[in-house]
């Protein structure tokens, strides 16, 4: 749906390998990268994405679900020019236009009367300020996070992140981790069709167990990003919030990976569970590439927050006008409509190679937010990691990113921009079954 651009000149052959040495050289070793030769980019355009030798590659991951509506959109990248032409900076302390008109923007489009927002620069702070306005609000201290999640590099993130590979330490006292609504691999041992949502229903146990018998709040991703996509059953948050709110929580909805219609047909993920959260937590996909994190909440709880605060980056001019370009480009193209359309058809496609590959043990998500998880044996479920590592260079080689995720690193986690066409989801899934057929022939 976006034209592709010119490959990049033959001269700038050969800058990759420098650009690998340096990022060796001058970088934490922590920061990690993707493929057994890292892969620098240059520029992108649209769907593809563009390397150091001129190489096209159709993007199927966006940045970690973060270019909403292409790299470069033309509507976007004017209004970044326009506004970085007329004021950068002003941090909080002065209101500015961008500011205001994107906080009534978002206060239009979020559910109930979530219309108050505080504005950072990503999913970390946005979930950080969301934790702290929560225990001001309630006066707890204890939050339930999921077992599987991710919400970042703070202390208070990494502690609510629930991989051990993402946890370095143990930081922040209160946090307790209920059972992940992973049907695929239920923690109860059950099956989806009959099991009543035990993993909701567990939660009451984990309070009354755990806790002084109130809590914070209780902090969810709507479809579980990092943790491979997991995407809960259709009555889970249902059963879930009521009994936090009945011990006194408030409902914390993490739509960092799954907000600005990355789900299909609704802005937000948890719009597709009829649930209406009490503070909602966004970033990513909001300013298609700017940095921005969004907390946003009611009157009520906003004004719980006692004492000074601000944010010096959070909110700023260029981003702002970003993120309300981004939202007028979804709007403008019915990009929630295609990200319906299109994620059905990336979904059949993604069903129909399950159906031909024994590597394939689980397709799920919704929109174009859809995990692919790989096992060596679908009745053992044994984990494939080391496939899923081969499978990724397999598309690489065939001109596709795409992500991956999961407790055991076996989950493709698939997210192209909203306003990728069908041309392209059949390029990509053509991509995948000849990367599949490679990988399980050796």
């Amino acid at each position: 749906m976006i034209d592709r651009i010119e490959a990049r000149s033959a001269a700038e052959a050969g800058e990759a390998a420098e650009i690998n040495a340096r990022h060796e050289r001058y970088l934490w070793d922590a920061v990690i990268r993707y493929y057994e030769t890292p892969l620098p980019l240059a520029r992108g355009r649209g769907q593809y994405l563009y390397d150091y030798d001129g190489r096209e590659y159709l993007d199927f991951f966006g940045g970690i679900l973060t270019v909403s509506v292409g790299h470069c959109h033309p509507v976007v990248t004017q209004a970044i020019q326009d506004q970085a032409a007329t004021l950068v900076h002003s941090s909080t302390l002065y209101p500015t236009a961008p500011i205001v008109d994107l906080a009534e923007k978002i206060g239009s489009l979020t559910p109930g009367d979530l219309t108050k927002s505080f504005f950072t620069n990503s999913g970390t702070e946005a979930a950080e300020t969301a934790i702290m306005l929560a225990r001001a609000a309630t006066g707890s201290q204890a939050v339930i996070a999921l077992r599987h999640a991710y919400a970042g590099r703070s202390m208070m993130a990494t502690t609510i992140t629930a991989h051990a590979p993402w946890r370095s330490q143990e930081w922040v006292a209160g946090i307790k981790h209920a059972l992940a609504p992973y049907c695929y691999r239920c923690p109860l041992g059950l099956e989806p069709a009959s099991c009543g949502a035990a993993c909701a229903r567990d939660i009451e146990e984990l309070i009354l167990t755990t806790t002084p018998g109130n809590v914070a709040a209780f902090i969810a991703e709507p479809i579980m990003g990092v943790g491979g996509f997991i995407t809960p059953p259709q009555e889970y948050f249902e059963i879930a919030v009521e009994i936090v709110r009945r011990y006194d929580g408030l409902f914390i909805a993490d739509e960092v990976q799954t907000g600005w219609g990355r789900t299909g047909g609704k802005w937000w993920g948890i719009e597709q569970y009829g649930v209406v959260p009490d503070i909602m937590t966004m970033a990513k996909g909001v300013a298609n590439g700017m940095p921005m994190g969004v907390t946003t909440t009611t009157p009520e709880l906003a004004s719980a927050w006692k004492g000074l605060t601000l944010s010096t980056f959070g909110g700023n001019p260029v981003s702002s006008r970003a993120a309300s370009a981004t939202i007028q480009v979804v709007e403008e193209e019915g990009l929630l409509e295609n990200a319906s359309a299109m994620g059905g058809r990336l979904r059949t496609g993604l069903e129909a190679i399950q159906e031909r590959h024994p590597l394939v043990g689980d397709v799920r998500g919704m929109g174009l937010m859809q995990g692919v998880e790989l096992v060596t044996d679908r009745g053992t479920k044994e984990p494939a990691a080391a496939e899923t590592q081969s499978l990724m260079e397999e598309t690489k080689r065939r001109g596709c990113l795409i992500g991956k995720g999961g407790l055991y690193g076996n989950v493709l986690r698939i997210a192209p921009c909203l306003n990728i066409g069908p041309a392209d989801i059949d390029a990509f899934l053509a991509i995948l079954d000849e990367s599949l057929t490679a990988v399980e022939s050796r």
